[in-house]
């Protein structure tokens, strides 16, 4: 038995986001594939992702001083143990699913957010010698991100924004790094349903094995 993390970042409903359609068959499709694993449900718009603060630096800073965590002010507590719940269930997990738009200049805020958020030295990483270390690097972690891709003309933004995402997973130690990419605005509107009915496919074809 094994744990998925499954991580939305969508506000719109499930039927208005090709995102959202395509990763909902994939999660039903490995639900059917692996009935005995667990799965974590996280809404990034929806549930409380604490952002780190001057209450959460304060606090921290407190810890690494030599200060015991009964020390710290109400709102350091409160702020610092909700990011504590985020990363161990963070690391807690195998296998994550992340699913979110690509909008703007990139991915949304709230995503971003969440990564530095659960990115805590000696949670996710140790610096050993001034350098960089993973604490779960070789453990057999994967990874899928499904996105929707923007207008023709934002290909080099959308390369370096699952350059970057891709990247951030890799350095935390997490190998296995897949994408499936939903075409967001489509020159012929009737093409719509047949796209995402062709990456549902994909979806499909990769829940069997992931």
């Amino acid at each position: 038995m094994q744990k998925l993390l499954y991580v939305t970042c969508d506000l719109r409903p499930v039927e208005h986001s090709r995102s959202l359609i395509v990763g909902s068959e994939f999660l039903n499709e490995y639900i059917k594939w692996n009935p005995e694993d667990e799965i974590y449900m996280l809404d990034l718009y929806r549930d409380y992702i604490q952002r780190t603060d001057a209450d959460v630096l304060n606090g921290l800073e407190k810890m690494r001083s030599g200060h015991h965590f009964a020390a710290l002010t109400t709102d350091e507590q409160r702020k610092i143990g909700r990011i504590w719940k985020l990363i161990d269930q963070f690391v807690a997990v195998d296998k994550y699913v992340f699913v979110a738009p690509v909008e703007k200049m990139g991915f949304p805020d709230e995503l971003r957010m969440y990564i530095d958020t659960v990115c805590v030295v000696n949670k996710i990483h140790r610096d050993a010698n001034r350098e960089f270390e993973s604490i779960l690097k070789n453990q057999g972690r994967k990874c899928l991100l499904i996105h929707t891709t923007g207008r023709l003309d934002s290909r080099d933004m959308e390369t370096h924004n699952l350059s970057y995402f891709g990247s951030v997973m890799k350095l935390i130690g997490i190998e296995e790094f897949e994408t499936i990419a939903v075409k967001e605005n489509d020159a012929i509107p009737e093409k719509a349903r047949e796209c995402i009915d062709g990456e549902i496919k994909k979806a499909l074809k990769l829940a069997v094995q992931f």
